[in-house]
């Protein structure tokens, strides 16, 4: 797969130069103020944008939108991680974290979060190697105050002393659950074959170690803190875009009475001229530990940075020939020999001048062993390109597709945009901010072989890990063990044979006309014991794609460990099978997936209209007909016995999320009995299931886009002829949540990680929706005090949070803390104390303090779609959940605006008491046996009847 290349808005590759009517902006009536040039937008668009330069040197881009049902704004900072100090690392990151608490116009600590939190929000930031980036969302009419606030950051911060130790210990905690990661861990070693002078090879994270306070007679720590804000934070280097509702007078009153206080320092961003690696430094190779059952193998080639080419993209072109997955492709002939199963090409480390060509090969243990030749089969490939891969046609091809995605570009949430604008701003040329990922000018050779002539054998870093690998070395900031290795080539090692660049794609879209029609909700189209076909003809996205959901359900399919393994391997085994003869699809923007869950499989396609049934036909002729052939199911088995395996090394909180789900879901199998259900599994047994799966079917099907009602009822119809269900739904065993017991003892993931981690599940008593209102409501009053709490001012840790977390239709509150050195009972302390003083400010909770909570969740529930695949997820599941009307989140949203503070009084004592699940682990803890624990829990109730 092409890799998204190294620029502040990763998404495919695109152009339409044309400008609408309606992006004109009027003059904005103000002084301080002058309207430039404006950004080029898809035909799709029809959002009004305004581009200001305040005063103060303050670049805002505005974009209205009127359907939008939140505001949001990111506001992009020109300095990020490169601009540390050599003697304080991370403290760019900890002067993120710092200005989050308080300002001199709002001094509390909780003024900002707590303001969203009333009001529908979020928030956060990030700090990367040349940028800083905040961003939040709220509800629109809201946005004024959340801008107050968020405004004073970049103008009067408060770096108080007494929370600087606290928040050294948060983004110590953050470093330390970072420190596992594998990512983390693999940069850590990369950065030892850079050059050790380039400032992004330094330690990013911080700890309390690296912002320790100084030494006697030197400047303290807060002092450091606010020079490196005064040095580097400044008008000049900030970039705004705010997407909201209101029209743009009004976004463009708001924006300049508020930003127009920020300083103008006269700066401007850092250049880097460091070299990233020397030719000294090349070709360099070493290996290093995985912590994960995985081996990977990355080739690395210093280039250009691409943003110097974004208007040609030439890297792209390179990326598209060499991550191509296709018939031919380097990776199929890795795949075929039984060495890979997953590689991907692209661009990282950019730095303004230069960057790094990154190709990642996923390898089977057998691959382990062939690295020479693998490497050879590599260049191999490159020489294939040099030969005959750069032409014009190919590159027309892409232009073409990305010409399609940028017509037709559907938005995502205002957050989403917001954030994307703001660093594309910071980057790129004004006209540019929504086209510079998509353009594409035109061919140039010259270009493209600058580039490629960069992948070479002396010009290579090359970095393997896996498990096995013991190490001479440990890296300094992530402890990985590792080696370097003499670079030279292998001249003897044989390519593999069988190479060739793409032909021609057969699946790009010719019919890209919009169909008129529009339906409310999705119709029920077909009507049959076997098979029920729901249809939405939806053009409101202004785009000619169309969703498809399949669900093949089988009785057994949740019965036990085996059959639920079996499903997942069929699923993949499909995908597999098909990958190099669809990749093309893939890539002209139809998208196929098959996934396994309780009751079965289900086949997921997206896509543009035209020519989507040449794919769902050879998916269901591979899925009937197709051969099982040996080399794929190992293939398939292998991976996804190295994902079950690998589950105890994820991120702590995510397997107590499992542990929760596997223990109050039936049937939910763990990934230990997974795996035991695959060991002996083959490709005649995977034979014998598929007939089996087959010969026994219930289907449910959904439609959602610009396709009309005839011709989707005959495609649903052409499918259920080729897969002849024969079962009534009732045939299928429902998904099932279970009632925790109040002995139910403390469970225990099954984890590899070093932390410690409480999560309290406080579980609704029944599934009405009137239970799901009260606890959505609490889960929203919970989740700033409890952050504020625990974190900000008890740092126990850098992962805390609290809120509602239903199962399915079972409501529910968790509360989670994940700690690097506070053990488990005295984070359950703090929690019961929490709760405590918590329903004490419940008994003093009042109509007008429970208002904006409550309207808050209410506009959540009723959040607009932001593109077709997310319209079709939300109809999809409201199916599962027997939702044939489609209208319990609005009815779910009206209870919600009828939960008083009598109502949340009355059932907090009950959710402390009677059905309480505690998840725990400190170091060394073994796993609890939930399966045994389960048996006897009985389902949740759906409750008296007065809810639904």
């Amino acid at each position: 797969m092409t890799r998204p290349l190294c620029i502040p808005l990763a998404a495919s590759l695109a152009l339409v130069p044309v400008l609408l009517p309606g992006l004109a902006a009027a003059q904005p009536e103000t002084d301080s103020v002058e309207a430039v040039i404006m950004p080029r937008v898809s035909p799709a668009d029809e959002r009004d944008y305004r581009v200001l330069s305040l005063e103060n040197g303050l670049t805002v881009l505005l974009v209205s939108d009127p359907e939008a049902d939140k505001a949001a704004a990111s506001l992009n900072v020109d300095v990020g991680s490169a601009q540390d100090p050599e003697d304080l690392p991370g403290l760019a990151h900890y002067l993120e974290h710092m200005l989050f608490l308080g300002t001199e116009t709002y001094p509390a600590a909780d003024a900002y979060q707590g303001f969203l939190s009333r009001h529908g929000g979020q928030h956060n930031a990030f700090t990367a190697p040349r940028d800083t980036n905040y961003f939040f969302s709220v509800e629109p009419d809201a946005l004024a105050g959340a801008l107050d606030r968020f405004s004073r950051f970049f103008v009067d911060p408060l770096f108080n002393a007494d929370r600087l130790e606290s928040e050294r210990q948060v983004v110590h905690s953050e470093y330390m659950a970072r420190k596992r990661d594998e990512a983390r861990r693999h940069n850590d070693v990369l950065d030892r074959l850079l050059n050790p002078a380039h400032p992004t090879t330094g330690f990013s994270v911080g700890s309390r170690d690296t912002l320790a306070e100084r030494p006697a007679g030197d400047p303290d720590l807060r002092e450091r803190v606010i020079d490196f804000y005064r040095s580097h934070y400044g008008a000049n280097v900030m970039h705004l875009a705010v997407v909201a509702p209101q029209p743009l007078d009004e976004l463009t009153a708001l924006v300049s009475e508020r930003f127009a206080d920020v300083p103008d320092r006269g700066l401007s961003r850092p250049e880097i001229a460091t070299p990233l690696v020397t030719p000294e430094q090349l070709p360099a190779a070493a290996e290093l530990r995985s912590l994960r059952d995985s081996r990977q193998l990355t080739f690395y080639f210093p280039v250009p940075d691409p943003q110097t080419a974004y208007r040609h993209k030439p890297a792209s072109y390179l990326a598209n020939l060499l991550g191509h997955e296709g018939d031919g492709s380097l990776l199929d002939v890795l795949r075929e020999a039984g060495w890979a199963d997953g590689l991907s090409a692209g661009v990282t480390h950019g730095d303004g001048r230069q960057a790094l060509f990154r190709i990642d090969i996923s390898l089977t243990p057998a691959g382990a062993e062939h690295i020479p030749r693998i490497q050879a089969t590599l260049f191999d490939a490159i020489a294939a390109i040099r030969r005959d891969g750069v032409e014009a046609w190919r590159y027309d091809e892409q232009a073409r597709l990305a010409e399609q995605e940028f017509r037709f570009q559907q938005h995502g949430a205002p957050l989403q945009d917001a954030m994307g604008l703001s660093m594309n701003l910071a980057y790129y040329p004004l006209e540019d901010v929504n086209y510079a990922p998509y353009r594409m000018d035109a061919f140039d050779e010259a270009r493209i072989e600058t580039w490629l002539s960069a992948l070479r054998p002396d010009n290579m870093l090359r970095l393997y890990a896996g498990p096995e690998v013991e190490g001479e070395r440990t890296s300094p900031w992530f402890d990985t063990p590792w080696t370097p290795l003499a670079p030279r080539r292998d001249t003897t090692a044989e390519p593999l044979a069988g190479l060739q660049l793409p032909a021609p794609n057969p699946y790009i879209a010719e019919d890209l006309t919009l169909l008129a029609g529009q339906d409310d909700t999705p119709v029920q189209r077909i009507d049959a014991p076997e098979f029920a076909f729901w249809h939405m003809h939806d053009a409101s996205f202004d785009t000619p794609r169309v969703e498809w959901r399949f669900s093949l359900q089988h009785p057994a399919s949740g019965r036990d460990a085996r059959q639920a393994a079996m499903a997942w391997l069929l699923a993949g085994w499909l995908q597999d099978s098909l990958n190099g003869a669809l990749y093309p699809a893939r890539l002209a923007g139809h998208g196929f997936e098959a996934y396994a869950h309780a009751r079965g499989i289900t086949l997921s396609f997206s896509g543009w209209r035209d020519r989507q049934d040449r794919l769902i036909g050879r998916v269901l002729e591979q899925l009937t007909e197709g051969e099982i052939a040996a080399d794929s199911v190992a293939r398939v088995r292998h991976r996804l016995q190295r994902e079950w395996r690998n589950a105890p090394q994820e991120s702590l909180y995510r397997q107590a999320d499992r542990t929760l789900a596997e223990t109050l879901i039936r049937p939910q199998w763990p990934t230990e009995a997974l795996l035991a259900a695959l060991e002996d599994v083959d490709a005649r047994a995977l034979r014998d299931y598929r007939e089996a799966f087959l010969g026994d079917l219930h289907l449910e099907a959904m439609a959602v886009g610009n396709l009309g009602r005839e011709a989707a009822t005959r495609q649903a119809r052409r499918v259920a002829e080729a897969l002849a269900p024969q079962l009534a739904e009732s045939a299928i065993p429902d998904l099932t949540p279970l009632q925790a017991s109040r002995d139910l003892p403390e469970l225990t993931p099954d984890t590899a990680r070093d932390e410690s981690l409480v999560m309290r599940y406080l579980q609704g008593p029944d599934r009405s929706l009137d239970s799901q209102a009260r606890l959505a409501v609490l889960g929203r009053l919970l989740e700033t005090p409890f952050y504020q709490q625990l974190r900000t001012e008890q740092q126990l840790g850098y992962v805390v949070n609290a809120g509602y977390r239903p199962l399915l239709d079972a409501p529910g509150i968790g509360l989670l803390v994940q700690s690097p050195d506070t053990d488990s009972t005295t984070i359950q302390s703090r929690i019961d104390a929490f709760l405590e003083a918590f329903g004490a400010r419940l008994e003093e909770l009042d109509e007008a303090a429970l208002a904006p909570y409550r309207q808050a969740v209410h506009d959540d529930l009723l959040r607009r779609d932001t593109g077709l695949p997310e319209r079709t997820n939300r109809l999809w599941r409201a199916l599962a959940m027997d939702d044939t009307t489609f209208d319990e989140r609005q009815r779910l949203a009206e209870r919600v605006l009828a939960v008083t503070p009598a109502a949340l009084r009355d059932a907090w004592p009950g959710l402390l008491n009677d059905a309480v699940v505690h998840i725990t682990h400190d170091p060394g803890d073994p796993p609890s046996d939930i399966m045994a624990l389960k048996d006897d829990l009985p389902p949740l109730p759906p409750g008296d009847g007065s809810g639904d």
